[in-house]
């Protein structure tokens, strides 16, 4: 028995806290500063977001998580700072980070170019005591792990125009590895465990009330195969927003969002998984709910969910 409950702890410890692949979440749509700290103070007014997504509903201990950003431009909009907070819970593993991000901009001929960079603390512990064990009896104590505290940086760059958009950015710039003699985490400067996200997409008019957003995002790492989304959006009115995406590791998400009033929004996304994990779970769910201190719409770049 404690063979057994030695791999699984093994099993459990999150081995390597480097970059993502693409994200499990649909947040980086509605907030791309999840991704990209040059998106700092983008959408031209102090505003605050708060998201919630519950993964894989019907398995227990599936991915939870919670966030709130604020972001803020100033200079006349030339530079914008973010503070971003999350939380994440993965069974009896918790996953808390700090983030603050800088970004400057550049006024070009035709539209702006912006470098972000970010900084901040990931916080990570395991409740193993939270876990049940078969032989109670068993002399191998499942002790609580301590906190570990590893620092987190970022990179990112975008270029957008009022119907063009790119960029590209690093979520994480340093990567650590458990070390299971010293028990804690190390500097990992291993450059095929970095993860490099590139988006990009144009906001097409149809009409007066119709806009129609394509995009794609694409996660590549040296050690692991290319992931890719496709989404397709549409903006109707300026106040409802509607759309879908597919996933490479074969999902579906469709997106829903609504201009509650000139400084409220308010966005629901579905995610179905259509690979063998839908035979043990009903799907995926994230709401957000977001305030921009400003009296009217403004639509400032085809970026701006």
């Amino acid at each position: 028995m404690k063979r057994i409950i030695r791999l699984f702890v093994l099993l459990m410890i999150p081995v390597s806290l480097s970059g993502q692949l693409t994200p499990y979440s649909n947040q980086y749509i509605l907030n791309p500063l999840t991704i990209n700290p040059a998106f700092a103070g983008n959408r031209g007014v102090l505003n605050m977001a708060a998201f919630y997504r519950k993964q894989w509903v019907g398995i227990k201990g599936s991915p939870e998580t919670m966030s709130l950003s604020v972001d803020v431009p100033f200079s006349d909009n030339r530079m914008g700072f973010a503070f971003n907070l999350t939380n994440d819970r993965v069974g009896v593993t918790k996953e808390n980070q700090f983030n603050a991000n800088y970004a400057y901009r550049i006024e070009t001929s035709n539209g702006t170019l912006s470098f972000g960079l970010g900084a901040g603390l990931v916080l990570t512990n395991t409740a193993w005591s939270d876990l049940v064990v078969l032989d109670p009896g068993d002399e191998y104590m499942m002790i609580d792990s301590k906190v570990f505290v590893v620092p987190s940086f970022s990179f990112g760059t975008y270029y957008t125009d009022q119907k063009f958009y790119a960029g590209f950015s690093i979520p994480r710039l340093v990567s650590y590895k458990f070390d299971f003699e010293k028990n804690k985490y190390v500097l990992d400067n291993n450059m095929a465990d970095y993860y490099y996200l590139f988006n990009t997409g144009y906001l097409f008019d149809l009409s007066s009330d119709l806009k129609f957003l394509p995009s794609v995002l694409v996660s590549y790492s040296p050690k692991d195969k290319i992931l890719y989304d496709i989404n397709a959006h549409f903006r109707i009115m300026d106040r409802f927003w509607t759309g879908a995406s597919y996933r490479s590791d074969r999902s579906l998400s469709a997106l829903f969002q609504f201009q509650i009033s000139n400084q409220l929004k308010c966005a629901y996304t579905y995610d179905f998984d259509f690979a063998k994990l839908r035979t043990f779970s009903s799907g995926s769910h994230e709401l957000m709910l977001r305030y921009e201190f400003r009296y009217r719409v403004e639509a400032i770049s085809p970026l701006n969910f």
